[in-house]
């Protein structure tokens, strides 16, 4: 198996990772079925990376479509430590303007279709996630961003929902009330598959237009969107790059390190053969 120290999860709009050098795509199978699409190897900046489209090139899979689970697992199969994820999200304050970038330190989940954990059928476990994405992978990103002459502005509240459909503008306003700051229809998912995977996690969340909230501001409409992902995601390239740059050797030392240490429940007697066989990969460091 092909190795990678860095994960790189592209959203609407970049469907590959221009600047990848010495590439190779690979297929990575899973217990979970297959990720979103092959997963492209290279070097970025120095570093070994995995780039991986999440709804597929040419943008066939729904958001509650995507396999989570399997594209997690496929980037802790190729031992990547850090994953940074770049997303196309709405605006819920005036203050983050399309093209301008948001790096979440929190979220809040409104979906209701997926599965967000390895764990079940007969292991129980439980991680940490008050802080739910890496501090040092986020402020890679903010780096980056500077770097690259982008507005990237660090903390905020991501609201995840379910979709396909936009907001109802009662939605948008009540998210509004909450102080959150931006809603897309990905990231906590996989936030949470990575902590589990002990992987260190980061999102940039590319504004492409203010939902339906904003006085004056016309219902969003595909065209509109379509067109600010475009223009976005030429920045979230050389973000990327620049914010690689930024990142440590390894997540040694972060809380996604060690996140499984005290999390099983399960009496390790009482654990399913298949289940311990499937997670091997996250449990076998803590049975040695």
């Amino acid at each position: 198996m092909q190795h990678a120290d860095i994960g790189i999860i592209g959203g609407s709009g970049l469907y590959t990772m221009p600047g990848l050098t010495s590439t190779m795509e690979v297929t990575v199978d899973t217990p979970f079925g297959a990720p979103s699409e092959s997963i492209v190897l290279g070097t970025l900046e120095g570093r070994s990376v995995a780039f991986l489209a999440r709804h597929g090139r040419g943008h066939r899979i729904l958001p509650s479509e995507i396999n989570f689970r399997a594209n997690i697992y496929a980037m802790k199969k190729l031992g990547v430590s850090f994953i940074l994820s770049v997303s196309a999200v709405g605006s819920l304050k005036e203050e983050h303007k399309p093209t301008d970038f948001v790096i979440p330190d929190q979220f809040i989940d409104r979906t209701f279709a997926r599965n967000s954990t390895f764990f079940g059928d007969g292991i129980v476990g439980h991680v940490a996630f008050g802080d739910p994405v890496d501090a040092v992978a986020s402020k890679a990103f903010e780096q980056g961003c500077k770097d690259a002459g982008v507005i990237g502005k660090l903390g905020g509240t991501y609201v995840c929902m379910e979709g396909p459909q936009f907001s109802t503008r009662a939605e948008s306003n009540l998210y509004r009330q909450w102080g959150a700051d931006v809603i897309g229809m990905t990231n906590l998912q996989e936030a949470k598959l990575a902590r589990e995977a002990e992987i260190s996690y980061a999102t940039c969340a590319m504004v492409t237009d203010y939902d339906c909230w904003r006085e004056g501001h016309d219902d969003v409409t595909v065209e509109e969107v379509v067109k600010v992902i475009h223009a976005n995601s030429a920045n979230a390239q050389k973000v990327l790059a620049a914010a690689i740059r930024n990142l440590p050797a390894d997540n040694s030392g972060t809380p996604a390190a060690s996140a499984l240490k005290y999390a099983v429940m399960t009496d390790k007697k009482m654990i399913p053969a298949a289940t311990r066989e499937r997670l091997a990969i996250f449990l076998d460091k803590y049975e040695q």
